[in-house]
């Protein structure tokens, strides 16, 4: 399951602050580059809220997801050899995440960037091999089983309800029938039954039994290893609200302080010999334990409200890989929250009225593409996707 590639790909440079931050991500992790006051470059479709982030001083065309893998590299080493310093680059996606790793030679002669080894990446993307290591290492995985989409309705040995999630997102048609990142079947007529809608993806799933409760009790463990294996900064969250209800997107979190969770998430993380930024992903069950769910080897928009609580792990990131002395470590101010503007649907499914959730709103630390000194990422985002959808007369 291990093996020996480098985890980080950088190379030396005087100690400055000029190499710029080049995201391959959402307005999330712009936003918190932004409150390190670090040079930020987006690599962005133009529907993407992050490219008209004031706080980008440059784009990168021809390097986006849509295009091929090839094209992509020669797109980011033209920027970066027109750099004095070897940018530093970020990304907070599996389909990202999964480029970077497997284009990380070519891509590490012109950026800096910290990650995971390439063995490790891929057993924590595919969610298969990720049980399997899990179990290897008597991790706290809910039990699980892969099998065909169409095979849902066969015999697993599973105690219901149960969760199905796509063994892989990267390239999968999961997102074309269900919506969220996971079901819940509750009983072997609704596995079927998911079964039926799958048929004819004939994806690999994962059939995991459930940890019953609200997703308000998952919780994440986030962390920077650095290339010594120090653990250079750290923070816990909890999620408040997800869209759709169950299974769904974060659309309201907030910063925790468990030292229980925080003891538990630096254990797994050097049982995986991990190195780079990941975040762990727990639910905690009715007895209370803590069950892992899994890991992303990856930035995420928790590293949002993780900086405004006191812990930007891009920034330390972005200075570690550029030899500037590492600060203490210091712990986040827990309360912190971050929301998205689906919020307003999560809350009105969970039953939430208008006023409080205004209320709670108006006292939120961040609102993910709102901010007072960077207002219009959302409104241009949504005015060039509106512009998409008229008809090319009218968009002319």
């Amino acid at each position: 399951m291990h093996d020996g590639a480098v985890a980080f790909r950088t190379r030396p440079s005087p100690r400055s602050r000029d190499a710029q931050a080049c995201v391959l991500g959402a307005i999330d992790l712009v936003s918190a580059l932004k409150l390190a006051g670090l040079p930020v470059v987006v690599v962005a479709e133009r529907e993407d809220p992050a490219r008209y982030s004031r706080s980008a001083v440059a784009r990168i065309d021809g390097a986006a997801g849509d295009r091929p893998s090839d094209e992509r590299v020669e797109a980011l080493l033209a920027f970066a050899a027109q750099q004095p310093e070897a940018p530093v680059l970020y990304f907070d996606d599996d389909e990202d995440l999964l480029f970077v790793s497997r284009n990380r030679e070519r891509i590490g002669r012109g950026f800096r960037f910290a990650i995971a080894r390439a063995g490790l990446v891929e057993d924590l993307v595919d969610k298969a091999r990720f049980h399997v290591l899990a179990q290897l290492l008597g991790l706290p995985v809910p039990r699980s089983v892969q099998c065909s989409s169409r095979a849902l309705d066969d015999e697993h040995g599973l105690r219901f309800p149960v969760v199905v999630k796509p063994v892989s997102r990267h390239g999968s048609g999961w997102s074309r029938v269900v919506e969220g990142k996971a079901a819940h079947a509750h009983d072997r007529p609704a596995l079927a039954a998911l079964g039926e809608r799958l048929a004819d993806t004939d994806i690999d799933v994962l059939v995991q039994e459930a940890v019953v409760g609200p997703e308000s009790r998952v919780e994440s463990y986030h962390v920077y290893v650095d290339e010594q294996g120090r653990i250079a900064g750290e923070f816990t969250g909890r999620k408040l609200r997800t869209y759709p209800r169950s299974c769904g997107f974060s659309t309201a979190i907030t910063i925790t302080d468990d030292a229980e969770l925080r003891a538990l998430g630096r254990r797994i993380t050097r049982e995986l010999e991990l190195h780079g930024v990941a975040k762990l992903d727990f639910k905690r069950g009715p007895d209370g334990r803590h069950n892992l769910l899994e890991v992303n080897p990856r930035f995420n928009l928790w590293h949002h409200a993780g900086a405004l609580a006191g812990v930007n792990l891009p920034a330390l990131v972005y200075d570690d890989l550029l030899g500037r002395p590492a600060p203490p470590p210091c712990a986040a101010r827990p309360g912190v929250t971050w929301c998205s503007v689906h919020d307003a649907q999560a809350a009105r499914a969970a039953g939430v009225g208008v006023v409080p959730w205004l209320r709670w709103v108006a006292a939120c630390d961040a609102i993910s593409g709102l901010a007072w000194d960077d207002p219009f990422p959302l409104a241009r985002a949504a005015a060039w996707r509106a512009r998409g959808r008229l008809p090319r007369s009218a968009a002319v």
